[in-house]
């Protein structure tokens, strides 16, 4: 009795010290974002009549010439956002600016890998996001979203491909909405392939699951439901909340991208909270929400039927921030970890499966899944493994770099958390710079199928072959 009471109780403790680090974090974000929207307001009203009309042309021009480059699309990943969204604050910390043709999609923050793909299809090619018929029905939401009256590369096709790049949870939007192209999954675009897509890159991306889903109130026998005193209940609370009052400032700040649950107070009434509080309704209840995707098991689900093409070329940057001593993963240093994460860091550092619960796959080993990074395990973030391995190859320095092949995962481990490249620039330092310089200038020089891009003044270069490459870093 008195050993379940210590137990009960330093899990109370866990809980209530992870929701405070996760809410002032998140209130900290939130008043950055808008601090920097009031001071760029202020600025404009007084300096508006400064503005320099020659920068004007000059802007006009560079648009001009970047408009035959194939855009470099940046997903964020679970609680992300995209441009627009929380003032003036980038999520991707600035990495945008790198390049001259750029999209930052605004996608739900924590829903489904399904429901964000589709979305992510229509603000490319514009028109109004199906969820599709099916999906719809059996997941309890409206069948139609947002709409995207012009969409942002609406000439997307095989001979106008894209370059992804995803954060996260990102990276396997991008893998699912690939295999949607491929299988024609859209009504009224029947051309669609997998070849519109010309390179994915994963950053820190999540491909088989995560144990820190079952740390945060993920059940570990079906890594669907939720425990019912946990982390994430609160979230759901608080999420739920949000979408019901429906504040229209607030939401035009973030949005969780549940609208087309219609959870508003608005449509669902009294009686649509209390179901939702109750679990009788909402994407709680239908499972159709971003943290069942990132169970071992569900990413073992989804990863079932996603295939890597024979056409697309595949970069992952995997990140630890753990080390081995004597036998032992524990978390590399206090300094080198952001305070949201460090608890985590050990925790999924000593993360044992329970033993009166079948492992989520055969071979399951736990010191497999101990390298994290605060939010993924390492293992999950190289390759997709599960539950068959892709083809892929470690990179360990420039060195090693051969030929790069479409068709193959070629992936590096970095030394950071899970959140040092994005939001906070000034976190990774000079790494940060060499990241993104790498894919950018990847994307730009050395991937392609036909003939390299060209850059603004520049001419392509002869000597280029179409199936060659570097993996630059």
């Amino acid at each position: 009795m008195i050993k379940l009471w210590m137990v009960t109780s330093l899990q109370l403790a866990e809980l209530f010290v992870s929701s405070l680090v996760h809410l002032l974090y998140g209130f900290y974000i939130f008043s950055s974002a808008v601090a920097g929207d009031i001071s760029q307001t202020l600025n404009d009203y007084l300096f508006k009549s400064n503005v320099d009309f020659n920068d004007v042309g000059e802007t006009g021009q560079n648009q001009s010439n970047v408009e035959g480059l194939p855009p470099i699309v940046l997903v964020h990943g679970i609680f992300g956002f995209g441009k627009g969204r929380l003032g003036g604050l980038s999520y991707f910390g600035g990495a945008e600016k790198k390049d001259e043709r750029v999209l930052v999609p605004d996608l739900g923050s924590l829903t489904s890998i399904y429901d964000r793909a589709r979305e992510l299809f229509y603000y490319l090619k514009g028109g109004i996001v199906d969820f599709g018929e099916e999906h719809s029905e059996a997941c309890g939401h409206s069948r139609f979203g947002r709409r995207y009256e012009e969409g942002q590369y609406p000439e997307w096709d095989e001979d106008h491909p894209i370059h992804f790049v995803g954060h996260s949870a990102g990276a396997q939007v991008v893998r699912v909405l690939q295999q949607m192209l491929a299988d024609k999954a859209f009504e009224g675009f029947e051309e669609t392939s997998e070849d519109w897509v010309l390179s994915v890159t994963s950053l820190s991306g999540a491909f088989n699951g995560t144990t820190r889903t079952y740390l945060d109130g993920m059940r570990t026998d079906d890594g669907v439901s939720m425990k019912p005193i946990c982390l994430l209940q609160l979230c759901r609370i608080g999420v739920i909340m949000y979408d019901w009052l429906d504040i229209s400032w607030l939401k035009t700040y973030y949005n969780f991208g549940f609208d087309h649950f219609n959870i508003s107070w608005k449509k669902s009434g009294v009686r649509g909270l209390v179901d939702c509080l109750m679990g009788n309704a909402g994407p709680f209840a239908s499972g159709d929400w971003i943290l069942p995707d990132l169970t071992i098991q569900g990413s073992t689900s989804i990863n079932s039927n996603l295939q890597t093409f024979p056409n697309t070329y595949y970069f992952s940057y995997a990140t630890k921030r753990t080390r081995r001593v004597m036998g032992m993963t524990i978390p590399s240093g206090v300094l080198g970890i952001h305070p949201m994460l460090f608890l985590r860091v050990f925790q999924m550092s000593q993360w044992k499966f329970p033993q009166d619960v079948s492992p989520p796959y055969k071979g399951y080993r736990d010191e497999d899944w101990q390298e994290n990074d605060g939010a993924l395990n390492t293992i999950s973030m190289t390759h997709p493994r599960l539950p068959v391995e892709h083809p892929s190859r470690f990179i360990r320095s420039d060195s090693e770099c051969q030929t790069l092949q479409p068709g193959i995962w070629y992936y590096k481990i970095v030394e950071a958390d899970h959140i040092m490249f994005i939001v906070n620039r000034e976190r990774a330092g000079v790494q940060f710079d060499l990241i993104y310089d790498s894919i950018f200038q990847r994307c730009r020089k050395h991937v392609f199928r036909k003939i390299p891009q060209s850059l603004p003044n520049q001419s392509p270069s002869p000597r280029s072959s179409p199936r060659k490459n570097n993996f630059v870093h």
